[in-house]
This record gives C-alpha cells, sequence and structure tokens, in this order.
C-alpha cells in the first residue's frame, strides 16, 4: 500500500518535471518573421545585436524579445504653422517611414515602443518641419508652389528623423488649409479680376463695334463717290435708268407714277406723269 502510494507521488513528481522542462524549452527559442527584428532584454537590460529572421535561443524565464516591423509604416501627422506673411496655414501629412535596422537596438532603449515613436518622435519633429517649410514663403505661394513645400518639408523631416533611427521613405500632403480671413480674400480678388476682365472684354467690343462702323461709313462713302463719278461719266444716264429699271422690277414690276426720260446730249431729264394718262379716260366719260 505504502510502495503504491509512493510511485504515485513519484509519477506526479515527474509529470511536472516534465511539463516545466516542456514550457522551458518552448520558451526559450524565439522565430523572428521576415520584416522582423527582435532585441532580447535579460533581467530588464536590452542585448547589443539585433534578432534577425530566424530561429533564436534565449534565456528562458528571465528574459524577453520585443519585436519591431521593419516594413514600411504609414501615420498621418497634423501640423500648423504661420507663413511669411503671417497667415496661419494648417496641413495634414501621410507620412512613409520604416525603422532602420541597425538602431533597433538603440530605438528600443531610447524611444521603445511603435506608438512612442509616432507620438513622442515622428509627430512633433513634423511639426517643427513643417514650420521651417512654411516660413520660407508666403501663404499664396504655398498654395500655388505646393511641391516646392513639400519638398522643403521632406529634406527638414528627413535630417531630422535620421539621427533617432527612422527613414522617410515618402510623404504627401493630405490636406492644405488656411484661415477664413485669407478665403475671403482670395475670394474678393478673384471677383475684382473677373470684373476687371469683364470690362476690359466690354471696352475691346465698343472699339470692335465702333471701327466696325467706321468701316461701313467708309463703305458707304467710297459707294457714293464711285456712284457719282459714274453718272459723271459718258454713259452715266444708262445706269441710272438701270437701276430704276431694278427698282421698279423688284416693286412687283407696277406702272411707274413717273417715267424720266431724257437724251444723250439733254442733261436735264423730262418727267412724265403716268398716272395722268390713266386717269385721263375717266375724267372725259365723266365730261360726257
Amino acid at each position: 500500500m505504502k510502495s503504491q502510494y509512493l510511485q504515485t507521488w513519484q509519477s506526479l513528481v515527474l509529470g511536472v518535471i516534465a511539463s516545466v522542462l516542456v514550457l522551458v524549452s518552448f520558451n526559450s527559442f524565439i522565430v523572428i518573421n521576415p520584416g522582423e527584428a527582435g532585441v532580447l532584454s535579460i533581467l530588464g537590460k536590452a542585448k547589443d545585436g539585433v534578432l534577425e529572421e530566424g530561429l533564436h535561443f534565449k534565456p528562458p524565464l528571465v528574459s524577453q524579445v520585443a519585436i519591431y516591423d521593419l516594413t514600411v509604416q504609414k501615420f498621418e501627422v497634423p501640423a500648423q504653422s504661420s507663413t511669411r506673411d503671417l497667415q496661419d496655414l494648417s496641413a495634414r501629412f501621410a507620412i512613409n517611414f520604416r525603422i532602420d535596422p541597425a538602431e533597433v537596438v538603440e530605438i528600443r532603449r531610447k524611444q521603445g515602443t511603435l506608438a512612442n515613436i509616432v507620438s513622442k518622435i515622428i509627430a512633433p519633429q513634423t511639426q517643427e518641419s513643417f514650420k521651417i517649410a512654411a516660413a520660407r514663403r508666403t501663404v499664396e505661394e504655398a498654395i500655388t508652389k505646393r511641391n516646392d513645400l513639400k519638398e522643403d518639408f521632406d529634406t527638414a523631416l528627413g535630417q531630422r528623423l535620421e539621427k533617432y533611427g527612422i527613414l522617410v521613405i515618402d510623404t504627401s500632403v493630405v490636406d492644405l488649409t488656411f484661415s477664413p480671413e485669407f478665403a475671403r480674400a482670395v475670394e474678393e480678388k478673384q471677383i475684382a479680376e473677373q470684373r476687371a476682365q469683364r470690362a476690359v472684354y466690354v471696352a475691346q467690343e465698343a472699339e470692335q463695334e465702333a471701327q466696325a462702323d467706321i468701316n461701313r461709313a467708309r463703305g458707304r462713302a467710297e459707294a457714293q463717290r464711285l456712284l457719282a463719278e459714274t453718272l459723271k461719266a459718258e454713259g452715266g444716264q444708262l445706269v441710272l435708268q438701270k437701276e430704276a429699271i431694278e427698282a421698279w422690277r423688284q416693286g412687283g414690276s407696277q406702272m411707274p407714277e413717273v417715267l424720266v426720260m431724257g437724251d444723250k446730249g439733254n442733261n436735264v431729264p423730262f418727267l412724265f406723269n403716268l398716272g395722268n394718262l390713266q386717269q385721263a379716260p375717266k375724267l372725259r366719260s365723266e365730261g360726257t
């Protein structure tokens, strides 16, 4: 009975020991995936040397490994500044960055987690870099020369974050806004420019119309001069008679009330009223 009890106790102890050994063995290794890096800390002290992708041994129970993502990260960070002409300018930047693998241990020691890197390093340095870029130009230049603003911002931010082991891959301006006062000023300027352009157009239109009137008047004067010269020349009476016939046809080919007659040597035309001929029979019949 007693021996049976001892065997049961020994089996239980051996099972506990085996479980502890299995647990310890699993806790003694760490797998680092591609695109990651690890920092080994023993009793709270970070060890030199980065754990790259693959299987690594770590002392059980007294150590831990912090994993850092080395792939490109993206965060949007707001920023505010004043321009050279003292106008308020607000922006929102999308920043693509990654951690320098060679600086992972120092980042672990000084900055800690990725959340700390964004809030304590990237966000304030973004603000300062935007102040540098915005202070070099007016608010109108910041809007019309947006690429130049971005280049200055990229240069300042890259230099500032590099010393923290953060590599800036690319940035983009998600949003760029200015003060309501400047917005009203821009709107009023656009309205004034549109009115000025309209006034120039109206003036040009009036000038063109006046020139057209002058050209028409010159044309009429030239036509009258040519007609006068034609009438004075030999055969001018024929031109006048032709125009009279054309006018008669256009009027419906009615018998004219007045017929102009003359010969080649007669300068004073003879006017003959044909209406009297039509009325003469009526007068004779009434007299009879």
